[in-house]
């Protein structure tokens, strides 16, 4: 199993998560975040006063994949939330030692 992380433009999310589903990866974890990266960032103005905005608004995508989904969540993920411009996100996998359903005690890819 692995724990796949993601973070995305906001606005991607729909497409996201449909994208996923279309994979059979049908749970996920959604958090806002911010934070920034080669996009810098940008400048604002507010009621006449300039300022700048360092952390930019992003979501951040996680969700426990067999091992044999990844590829394809990798993919779905790619393909949904590029729109080819700096600042589309980026993916982390990490291997996932064990998951357990707290309702039933199941673990393993049963778990899921």
């Amino acid at each position: 199993m692995k724990l796949i992380s993601a973070i995305i433009k906001p606005f991607k999310l729909d497409e996201v998560r449909e994208a996923l589903n279309v994979v059979g990866v049908h749970g996920l974890t959604v958090t806002e975040v911010k934070g920034f990266g080669r996009q810098k960032g940008h400048t604002e103005l507010y009621r006449g006063a300039e300022y700048v905005v360092d952390f930019l608004p992003k979501v951040k995508l996680e969700m426990a994949v067999p091992d044999e989904r990844v590829e394809d969540a990798i993919g779905a993920i790619e393909k949904s939330a590029s729109t080819g411009k700096i600042g589309d996100g980026k993916i982390f996998v990490f291997d996932l030692e064990k998951a357990i359903r707290i309702r039933t005690g199941e673990s393993g890819n049963e778990a899921l």
